[in-house]
């Protein structure tokens, strides 16, 4: 495993349709020389209801340390922050990230946090081109193999915003 420590701002750009546009910046507090990263991802798509797994686009670059100004003067605003730290285990093309989230009690600062629930979240995660579905069986398979410490499900993102 390898562990990781990192604080993700998530910024909002609202236009004049209904739901606002979402880009994540996240940069690492254990190498703080490293590049951000900004992140988008899609809206699931609404396909086969049996897929075992949630699907998405996803966009996923590194950027300067001025990534935040930048978003910024483009209009984003920072709509909330948290620190994320626990470790992240690979098996193949899956990655399996095991994690605590911890609350930002003062905006931008990452030393004063504190967790947000008791628990850990266990996230499963593939990126494939578009069109392989067998990825989504071999995830199912997986954590098959995780329970009955583990309970992985698809969440609907649109049930928790």
């Amino acid at each position: 495993p390898e562990s990781f420590a990192d604080h993700e701002l998530v910024y909002l750009l609202k236009g004049q349709q209904g739901n606002p546009f979402m880009l994540r910046a996240r940069r690492s507090l254990l190498h703080p020389t490293a590049p951000w990263h900004l992140r988008y991802l899609g809206q699931p798509e609404v396909g086969d209801k049996s897929r075992h797994a949630l699907v998405r686009n996803c966009v996923d670059v590194a950027a300067s340390h001025s990534l935040p100004e930048f978003l910024n003067e483009m209009g984003f605003r920072m709509d909330h922050e948290f620190v994320a730290k626990g470790q992240v285990f690979r098996k193949g093309a899956m990655k399996v990230v095991v994690s605590k989230l911890l609350r930002v009690l003062a905006s931008g600062n990452t030393e004063n946090t504190e967790p947000l629930s008791l628990s850990y979240l266990v996230e499963l995660s593939v990126l494939a081109p578009a069109g392989q579905d067998t990825v989504s069986e071999d995830m199912r398979s997986f954590a098959e193999q995780l329970k009955p410490l583990v309970h992985l499900e698809k969440i609907d993102p649109k049930r928790l915003m």
